[in-house]
């Protein structure tokens, strides 16, 4: 086939939301489609909450990408690393192997944000994968595993004290979670300690927690969390994580596990181009929208 008459090769750079709802736009389209993404599953992030706090199972919130896929004739599922991007070859590079383009997709989401403390992240994990959630869920439940063989009362208090950096929708959920699993399903499995005893923090740097729902509507979340035992602090910025805890304003709260919620940074696709991009890291982009319907 010459060159002229082949397929236009699009590349989709991403399995999640973005880049599958790109993938099924192009079902029907005239072109050679290309799925590329680290791992060989999507991730329904808006339920890992629920893993990491036991209620659901990995497999509950991860599907086959090839799969998902695999009745779309035009598209096959590539899983790599993709380390560069070449837009003058234009190919997408990889560990393995170069992935020529005409068209490309890049829908690599975001990661975590430590606002220029990366060292804080061994301390305090955010959730934005699997293996974050079941990594969060095995901090979770060992912190009251030891706490059942902690000898002092100030090591049982410090281990079960739960921080959680972030009062937006992962951090309530996290928060909410948490406390349903330590006043609900925790007390009866446990004799030297009492579950319901654990203090939970939800901290939040702005005014108020869910800051992108109408003011009454965050009082009423606040409002619903403080009743499940939650402590909601606000107007509260962290200024250090460590073993220790979270220190807030200069002050260190003792906590045995620190859940990170607080802000997203976009992924590495600006350094792969060589920007430009904007200070959180994304892609500066046009106005104009590709033209589908000259595919089909």
């Amino acid at each position: 086939m010459t060159s002229a008459a082949r397929q236009p090769r699009v590349v989709i750079i991403g399995g999640g939301f973005g880049g599958l709802e790109a993938a099924k736009a192009l079902r029907g389209a005239n072109v050679d489609l290309t799925v590329v993404d680290r791992q060989n599953h999507h991730c329904f992030q808006p339920l890992l909450y629920q893993v990491a706090t036991a209620a659901l199972s990995p497999a509950d919130v991860a599907w086959p990408i090839r799969h998902m896929l695999a009745r779309q004739r035009n598209a096959k599922v590539l899983m790599a690393e993709v380390q560069a991007i070449d837009t003058a070859a234009r190919q997408v590079i990889t560990g393995d192997l170069n992935i020529p383009y005409d068209y490309l997709v890049i829908a690599t989401g975001a990661t975590h944000s430590y606002f220029g403390h990366d060292d804080w992240a061994v301390f305090a994990p955010g959730l934005k994968g699997i293996d974050d959630a079941t990594r969060t869920r095995r901090r979770l439940l060992l912190a009251f595993e030891q706490a059942e063989l902690a000898e002092s009362e100030e090591e049982r208090k410090h281990l079960l004290t739960f921080a959680i950096v972030g009062g937006g929708p992962t951090g309530v959920e996290m928060a909410g979670a948490l406390a349903e699993v330590a006043r609900e399903t925790l007390p009866p499995d446990f004799r030297r300690i009492d579950p319901r005893t654990a203090r939970i923090v939800l901290i939040e740097a702005g005014p108020r927690i869910m800051p992108a729902l109408p003011e009454r509507l965050s009082a009423y979340t606040e409002r619903t969390l403080q009743r499940m035992g939650v402590e909601v602090m606000t107007s509260s910025a962290v200024t250090n994580c460590s073993e220790d805890g979270v220190e807030v304003a200069g002050h260190l709260m003792h906590a045995g596990t620190i859940v990170w919620a607080a802000g997203v940074a976009a992924s590495a696709a600006a350094f792969w181009k060589h920007g430009p991009y904007d200070k959180a890291g994304r892609i500066v982009v046009g106005a104009r929208p590709i033209a589908w319907r000259s595919w089909e």
